[in-house]
């Protein structure tokens, strides 16, 4: 049975903005890539020897970073908003 396309992959921050913990594997997933990415550029450019590798660290890391807000943007239950915590 296939997930709906809307179903969140992040939970909700209880206070402040943004996203919190994966709640699905999809969010575990994204996380592990966003991960991958991160680790294999240091290893592939440390091991290639590029002189201008920290900037290249930079753009990377930043791209990387970028996919991976928009994603928990889009995939948080409830949007990214600014919460004051459970009203009880």
């Amino acid at each position: 049975m296939p997930d709906s396309p809307s179903k969140a992959w992040f939970a909700a921050k209880r206070y402040g903005y943004g996203a919190g913990r994966p709640i699905a594997w999809q969010g575990w997933a994204v996380l592990a890539v966003f991960l991958a990415i991160l680790i294999s550029a240091r290893a592939i450019l440390g091991f290639l020897g590029i002189g201008r590798a920290g900037m290249v660290t930079i753009i990377i890391d930043a791209v990387a970073l970028a996919v991976l807000l928009a994603i928990c943007a889009l995939k948080t239950e409830g949007g990214w908003r600014w919460r004051w915590g459970e009203r009880r």
